[in-house]
């Protein structure tokens, strides 16, 4: 009887320690394969510059403008569509860039630099959505209240607007009337960790302009992507803290052409001391002398994005 026993107990020991290894090894594989797939993920994470004034490609042509490719955790977001329809389908064809596979577009603002690629994209996708700021009047078209004029009912009903019966609301046109158009009027939150954060310039001669930024939330901070911070770089931290406390890496233009030394000094030196940005990437209107200080403060930490540039984020 105990050598009839002794080997079905063996056996089934032996089972069981085969079927224990055999999970082991399955969870090993399926370990290896999401790792596998975080790190391909994680090493796509990069941002192509699609239109600038600048580069070292000679196959790239330079044009006043911005435009870049944002691929993020497996998400392709064009960001701007720079200042000529064709410069803009040249530099996208030259880079190989496939613009009929995006997850959305985002618009930063009206601007003619901005976004008259829209004329290439929309051939190519014409479907594909379109975040912009909510601005009553502008190119996105939209429409506002009939309460922003005053009514005067004295008037004979041939001078009233409408012979005194105006719309709910009055529409403005756009030029691309077929457009997915999506506005933005508070920070919101339009994909896992993806946000968008408007701002309004209160700075003469964009006085009211409306303009968004873009901000992923990332294991090291904040990739923020902006288009000119007209309404000055600082505000856009200011919003974006509200999100998450720290700046990983800034990309886009900070507006300060024209600025002056000692505002230069002082932004450069709020951006590296005060925000503690980790990597800059700056371009567009961000202006020469500009770039010449934030080169010096943040030395390896400044991130070379001209026209061409695959900038992988760190």
């Amino acid at each position: 009887m105990g050598l009839i026993i002794r080997p079905l107990m063996m056996s089934r020991l032996t089972f069981k320690e085969g079927n224990v290894r055999s999970r082991i090894w399955f969870g090993l594989v399926v370990l290896l394969f999401l790792l596998s797939c975080l790190s391909a993920a994680q090493s796509g994470n990069r941002v192509t510059i699609l239109y600038h004034a600048f580069g070292k490609s000679p196959a790239m042509t330079k044009a006043w403008g911005f435009s870049a490719l944002v691929e993020y955790g497996g998400k392709r977001i064009l960001f701007d569509t720079g200042g000529d329809a064709e410069i803009f389908e040249h530099n996208v064809k030259t880079l190989g860039v496939d613009l009929s596979k995006l997850d959305f577009v985002v618009l930063s603002h009206r601007h003619s630099d901005h976004i008259s690629g829209l004329n290439y994209l929309l051939r190519v996708n014409p479907a594909v959505k379109l975040y912009t700021p909510a601005e009553p009047w502008g190119p996105f078209g939209w429409a506002v209240p009939n309460s922003f004029y005053r009514k005067d009912v004295s008037l004979a009903t041939n001078m009233r607007y409408f012979d005194g019966s105006p719309p709910n609301a009055l529409s403005a046109s756009t030029p691309w009337p077929q457009a997915n158009f999506i506005r933005v009027d508070s920070t919101t939150e339009i994909a896992p960790g993806i946000f968008l954060i408007p701002t309004i310039s209160q700075v003469i001669g964009t006085l009211e302009l409306r303009e968004i930024s873009m901000a992923i939330r990332g294991p090291q901070g904040l990739i923020i992507v902006d288009g000119c911070s007209h309404a000055g770089v600082e505000k856009i931290l200011d919003a974006a803290a509200k999100i998450a406390p720290h700046v990983h890496v800034l990309f886009g233009g900070l507006h300060l052409v024209g600025a002056s030394d000692a505002d230069i000094q002082r932004i450069s030196a709020s951006l590296h001391d005060q925000w503690k940005l980790d990597y800059i990437a700056v371009g567009h209107c961000t202006g020469e002398p500009t770039f010449a200080a934030l080169q010096k403060a943040f030395r390896d930490r400044y991130l070379y994005a001209g026209v061409g540039a695959v900038v992988k984020i760190p």
